[in-house]
């Protein structure tokens, strides 16, 4: 007799190709429209699903999660941040929490480094300087910009990404600074040519451009503060593709309001998809809609993981990308 299939709930609209490989694997609900679920829905998939895979936009908190059904042994985030679940009520009714690690460092690094290039050299004006047709030709003043090769790049967070956004940031001429938990191995430094800065206020105040790699934790949350913000050097950069709430987006708004910072590239939002309107009106900023890891290979690559920790997790192994505790 064929065992019954597991049923998995998908809350958002996957590449075709990992759907079709879903519908064949599993009794797989999809959410053909791609809408946003809300509460009741994701309250109503978890009351009846086996799996359930949400996205990072998906807020799997208790409210949500104590309306469970007993069926419910497995949340397979598609992505590789989880501060969208909440790990500790998952945890206390053993469900079983997994994510999507390591398939999304190359595509994110290089968004944070077109966008380290494009703030800096005024990108986004000069496009809307040619589309809006009052571009008159060449100028030797005309859409000034600054120069990269020389200047300091602070790191926040030098994990995968950091170590990947280093690695490109070292072929432009960039010196590598960073702050992390925990230092790198020597050797890695050595490799990157990299400083390491224990105090994260004292390198904020030397740096050029910050580029922000942190995953959101709750010891995260605003590590760049109003204050720290407030430390930054006027002609500094801000770039940020990891979290918004890493970011006092009030705080930042303000002091580039006041060019008290010279400009800022953001891929994320405190609370997107709202975002600031007088953020949105600043000509020194780039703002793009969480696409850091937009690309096809990504997302087939996360939709693969998602599939390898259903069916490990169901054939009754532990999957190989579980959160482990020490993460909540």
């Amino acid at each position: 007799m064929a065992r019954k299939k597991p049923v998995v709930i998908v809350t958002r609209k996957l590449p075709e190709v990992i759907e079709t490989r879903m519908m064949e694997l599993f009794d797989t609900r999809l959410n053909d429209d791609d809408h946003p679920m809300s509460r009741e829905e994701l309250i109503e998939a978890a009351r009846i699903a086996d799996v359930l895979v949400p996205t990072v936009t998906d807020r799997i908190n208790d409210a949500v999660l104590e309306h469970a059904g007993e069926k419910l042994l497995l949340i397979a985030n598609f992505g590789t941040g989880v501060d969208n679940i909440d790990l500790a009520a998952a945890h206390k009714r053993d469900i079983v929490v997994t994510n999507t690690p390591g398939v999304l460092t190359e595509d994110t690094a290089d968004m944070t480094m077109a966008m380290i290039l494009a703030v800096p050299r005024r990108l986004v004006a000069g496009q809307q300087l040619v589309s809006s047709g009052n571009w008159i030709g060449w100028g030797p003043t005309t859409m000034l910009g600054h120069r990269i090769w020389g200047k300091r790049l602070g790191i926040i967070g030098m994990g995968r990404i950091g170590t990947a956004v280093a690695r490109r940031a070292r072929g432009f001429g960039l010196s590598i600074h960073y702050h992390n938990r925990h230092r790198l191995p020597a050797e890695d430094e050595q490799e990157l040519e990299a400083t390491y800065w224990q105090s994260l206020d004292q390198m904020l105040a030397r740096m050029d451009i910050i580029s922000v790699n942190c995953p959101h934790t709750p010891a995260t949350y605003h590590l760049l503060s109003a204050r720290r913000l407030e430390l930054l050097r006027p002609h500094a950069f801000v770039v940020n593709t990891s979290r918004g709430e890493v970011i006092d987006e009030t705080a930042l708004t303000r002091l580039l309001r006041e060019k008290r910072i010279a400009g800022a590239a953001l891929d994320v939002f405190e609370h997107e998809p709202a975002i600031n309107p007088k953020l949105r009106d600043l000509d020194n900023v780039l703002l793009l809609p969480h696409m850091g890891s937009a690309t096809i290979e990504a997302r087939i690559d996360m939709g693969e993981k998602v599939l390898v920790n259903i069916r490990t997790f169901i054939d009754g192994h532990s999957p190989p990308d579980r959160v482990i505790e020490t993460l909540m």
